[in-house]
């Protein structure tokens, strides 16, 4: 195989990088990135675990998904790709959006939990703006998703068979 036949078999989907749908997982991954490096950063125990979890694997999935469409290798994936690959794009956006929701209750719930903290008298460290700051992250993963979740659901409904 020549090096030529190589790189042109490796070349970006140049439709991919400029549609709505490319757009929401880029903004996904660095939604997905300030959201773990977020919870990451502080101390965390209890539920955050799951939210640590679902930030990091929907990260780690969006990567791989964003990077299999991009460089159009979708086919190569057993089961869920080729004709499949918008509803597994589907299937996983609707996942996601749930389990990013949880994880924004969650971080609600444990940054309700710490609002004492903001107090002038407290002298303890205060992981209350970790948490309000994970939260707001939490909140917009979901709403990229949910917004991903629509615009393939209206591609599957119109008969749609492509990611772009």
């Amino acid at each position: 195989m020549s090096a030529q036949a190589t790189r042109s078999s490796l070349s970006a989907n140049k439709t991919f990088l400029k549609s709505f749908p490319g757009v929401l997982r880029v903004l996904q991954l660095v939604m997905g990135a300030a959201l773990w490096i977020t919870i990451a950063s502080s101390s965390y125990s209890g539920g955050i675990h799951f939210a640590l979890f679902v930030a990091v694997f929907f990260w780690l999935l969006t990567l791989l998904l964003y990077f299999l469409t991009l460089l159009d290798k979708q086919d190569l994936v057993p089961l869920l790709g080729g004709q499949r690959w918008l509803l597994t794009n589907l299937v996983y956006d609707v996942l996601a959006t749930i389990l990013h929701v949880a994880a924004t209750i969650v971080m609600a719930n444990y940054t309700d939990q710490n609002s004492y903290c903001t107090l002038d008298e407290y002298q303890h460290r205060c992981p209350y703006n970790t948490y309000l700051t994970a939260s707001i992250f939490a909140s917009l993963c979901s709403l990229l998703y949910l917004l991903t979740t629509v615009c393939f659901c209206y591609k599957k409904c119109k008969g749609g068979q492509s990611v772009i």
